[in-house]
């Protein structure tokens, strides 16, 4: 494709009109956004990954323009987090950066958004959806203890349960924010990786889950938590019981995906079929502190060089 004027204007107005029409459908067609609101950023990506960085930028910013004459504020909403997705998917493309690199932009670019969605909708609707979210589950909590009262099978300790529950999960509730948005900005990806390759596109790869390695200073990031955990205490609800919280619940996690990877690994080595290691994955669930130690070890100890000299043929 030659990137002259001519070009430039006529697949910029193709795919600014592309994107109009997934942005519509999504919008006035609730059935079927669930998938096409995914496939919103595609156009501005395409365009992004072919053409000059000046050229997406201006077609990026005209497509939100459109959004918000198509939608009215929803419609702006929409297009202030698809175009620039589509933009970053499609620049990065043609910049050559990895996979990782386009998730953790992705990623990063919605935690920003969802963030100044929330402080706007708190400034200026006066509305605190994280608020409402929490009142909602105690009101079904004890509309469920009133059931359970009324059949005689409410817990003496219910109230004090419901309680903890609550506050947990208001206290990890921003690792949770942290997690849902990095998921979808990987549904993005792959859904978008997957046409664009179909449109003949040349776009990264994950390199295999096995291959999986976090950095070694994530264990002992881990460490220093841990131990700092059980000489200080904090006080339920302070900015510090919140950061130690939930770094913590973060670092676990990702030290679960390092388990998850050496068991992947393991079965590799020894030739098993890839059905039995999905099996395992699924196990590793429930056995998630074990998961944990597995992750732990494999990061200190390398233990794939172990398994890699003793059964590797």
């Amino acid at each position: 494709m030659q990137k002259n004027q001519s070009n430039y204007l006529t697949y910029g107005s193709m795919m600014i009109a592309l994107f109009a029409i997934l942005l519509a459908i999504s919008i006035y067609i609730p059935i079927i956004s669930v998938i096409t609101v995914f496939i919103v950023p595609l156009p501005i990506a395409w365009y992004s990954a072919k053409f000059d960085r000046r050229q997406a930028i201006l077609v990026t910013v005209l497509s939100i323009v459109i959004s918000y004459l198509i939608g009215g504020i929803i419609g702006l909403l929409a297009g202030l987090i698809a175009a620039p997705i589509g933009l970053i998917i499609g620049h990065s493309i043609q910049q050559q950066k990895s996979k990782l690199h386009i998730l953790m932009s992705t990623g990063i670019f919605l935690l920003i958004m969802a963030a100044l969605q929330y402080i706007v909708s708190i400034l200026v609707l006066n509305m605190n959806v994280i608020e409402n979210l929490l009142e909602g589950l105690e009101i079904s909590y004890k509309q469920a203890g009133s059931i359970m009262s009324s059949v005689g099978q409410l817990p003496e300790d219910y109230d004090e349960r419901v309680s903890q529950a609550l506050l947990l999960f208001r206290s990890t509730l921003p690792s949770y924010f942290i997690g849902a948005m990095f998921i979808t900005a990987l549904v993005y990806v792959v859904i978008n990786f997957s046409v664009l390759k179909k449109l003949k596109l040349e776009v990264p790869k994950f390199s295999k889950f096995m291959d999986f390695r976090l950095p070694k200073v994530v264990l002992w990031y881990y460490l220093i938590v841990s131990i700092f955990t059980l000489f200080v205490t904090f006080e339920v609800g302070t900015f510090g019981y919140l950061l130690f919280v939930n770094a913590l619940l973060i670092l676990r996690v990702l030290l679960f995906l390092q388990g998850i990877s050496l068991i992947h690994y393991y079965f590799y080595v020894q030739g098993w079929p890839k059905w039995s290691a999905i099996f395992a994955t699924i196990l590793a669930i429930p056995l998630f502190t074990f998961t944990i130690i597995l992750g732990v070890l494999d990061l200190g100890f390398n233990l794939r060089a172990f398994l890699k000299d003793r059964y590797k043929k």
